[in-house]
């Protein structure tokens, strides 16, 4: 440990009742670990030839982005990478999803800058040393701004220089990397980027939104066609977010139209052009004035059906939706806002689902205002691998699923979590649900290792297990780290607490009675 990280003894830590009766077993290859991404950790914004992003644009643009802030320096990951890599082997962490900038490696889209590389090779070398597996995502929304100035990916041309990117960071990383994924959430790039106008590069479009859809898709298909060429042992894919939409009403045909459209316009748009080599027809008839079909070119959809090997699941909150508005009669009844307070105009990020209304599920919620919906991951995952990934034999893991709540450290800068615990327990036991019902989940990581640059959000949601002083840069983990240290350890989940009763309960963390003790392994 560095000074850098603030750890806790056993007698000194207010967190989690570790003493607990009941627990389940978790799979022995089951793999645990967090994940982050590059803009929102790294920092070091022109460091080592690295150019401006989409986000660095995005970002520095009045009212964008909450409070002003900005990922110039974010967590600092750059220069502290080995003190997070060493955080992360104290806590147990079997794998490590991370991913690389584009604007590093090759800067405004063009040629290899070795520099950048350097600083991701002695990343995994780090991961290696310390036991924790490299799980690589090549994109995480940080599009260089000079390819935006191009037409970003509402171009085809973007496609090529993705590729181009992606080889680049194969002949560096090819021989200690196995997990390649091409892409996080094609859906937040395209619809909240290019439609929505909550995320870079701030486009309002419905058109562009599904142009860019249609690019990303195919940037993803011929990247898993050029590594599958190059090693053929490389575990390939890319991660979707997904959401489990539900009618207020299943009896009426409004309520399940508007069902239909929001899993057709996030889920199966994706789903379907990879796995079964085509776009869905009900899909295409909603957006047919939208010009999507003139992007897809002649044996676009056979690249873009490459088949892969694993399916990341990032899952946060299903929707409970209708035809008719949401008629609140209290303010605890209103759906919460979970779009960030900027003065930067936004719209529905959907392409074609005017007159879909969210309403409240009368669930827990998080800071985000998202509903905390863990059998809705159990649903998802029976799902996926009935009617997608175990028909076309790929492998699922979850690779985001996390909270942001209002964390209050205490005067040390610890903070006791429990809404993030017992959340975090809930979504494990909906894994294991799954796994019981036949669903072969191989991983679960958690979003995120540490706070950090949250988007549109800035710095003013916090989803880590690590607590971030923005100001010192001091890490120290949070309660919930603790209790995500002993499942790790134990491979034994406990039982979640109610999430309610979790933020009103107070108790002490000491000795496990299982034997293990994470706040021991947090010791310097």
């Amino acid at each position: 440990m560095t000074a850098q990280t603030r750890t806790h003894s056993p007698s000194t830590v207010s967190g989690p009742d570790l003493v607990v009766a009941q627990t389940r077993s978790l799979p022995q290859d089951f793999v645990l670990g967090v994940a982050t991404a590059a803009y929102q950790i790294e920092g070091a914004r022109h460091e080592d030839g690295r150019t401006d992003s989409i986000w660095d644009t995005f970002a520095h643009t009045p009212g964008a982005v909450v409070a002003g802030d900005t990922g110039d320096v974010a967590c600092d990951h750059y220069h502290r990478y080995a003190a997070d890599v060493e955080l992360m082997r104290s806590l147990g962490m079997q794998s490590y999803r991370f991913s690389t900038s584009w604007d590093r490696v090759c800067p405004d889209g063009g040629p290899v800058n070795a520099k950048g590389l350097d600083f991701y090779e002695r990343l995994v070398d780090s991961l290696l040393e310390a036991d924790i597996a490299p799980w690589l995502t090549l994109y995480h929304w940080d599009l260089p701004q000079a390819l935006e100035d191009l037409g970003g990916w509402t171009s085809r041309s973007t496609v090529d220089r993705f590729v181009e990117y992606a080889l680049a960071v194969h002949d560096r990383l090819g021989d200690r990397v196995s997990t390649w994924t091409t892409l996080n959430e094609p859906w937040c790039s395209a619809f909240l980027g290019y439609t929505g106008g909550e995320h870079a590069p701030g486009g309002s479009s419905p058109a562009d939104g599904l142009a860019a859809a249609h690019h990303l898709l195919l940037a993803h298909g011929r990247t898993v066609q050029e590594l599958r060429a190059r090693d053929a042992s490389l575990e390939l894919g890319l991660t979707l977010n997904f959401t489990v939409a539900d009618p207020v009403d299943p009896q009426d045909a409004g309520d399940r139209d508007a069902a239909r459209r929001i899993d057709g316009q996030m889920n199966r748009i994706f789903l379907d052009p990879i796995f079964r080599g085509a776009y869905p027809a009900d899909v295409l008839e909603d957006v047919r004035h939208l010009g999507l079909e003139d992007h897809i070119l002649d044996g676009d959809l056979d690249v873009i059906s490459t088949p892969i090997d694993v399916l990341g699941v990032n899952y946060y909150n299903g929707s409970t939706v209708s035809a008719r508005p949401a008629v609140a009669t209290s303010v605890a009844d209103s759906v919460p806002d979970s779009v960030p307070a900027t003065a930067r105009p936004t719209r529905s990020p959907f392409p074609a689902a005017d007159g879909v209304h969210t309403h409240p599920s009368g669930l827990p919620t998080t800071s985000m205002g998202w509903p905390v919906q863990p059998e809705g991951l159990t649903r998802l995952l029976v799902r996926l691998h009935e009617e997608y990934a175990g028909p076309a034999g790929v492998a699922l893991h979850v690779t985001e699923n996390g909270a942001a709540f209002d964390d209050v450290p205490d005067d040390r800068g610890f903070v006791d979590d429990r809404h993030r615990t017992a959340y975090v327990r809930a979504h494990l036991g909906a894994v294991l649900d799954a796994i019981e019902a036949g669903v072969p989940v191989r991983g679960y990581f958690y979003w995120s290792l540490m706070d950090n640059f949250e988007w549109a959000w800035g710095y003013a949601k916090r989803f880590g297990l690590v607590r971030v002083d923005y100001d010192t840069q001091e890490r120290t983990p949070k309660a919930s780290a603790l209790d995500y240290a002993r499942v790790i350890a134990t491979r034994r989940l406990p039982v979640p607490w109610d999430l309610q009763a979790a933020g009103a309960s107070s108790s002490s963390a000491g000795p496990d009675r299982d034997g293990a003790d994470p706040a021991a392994q947090l010791q310097a």
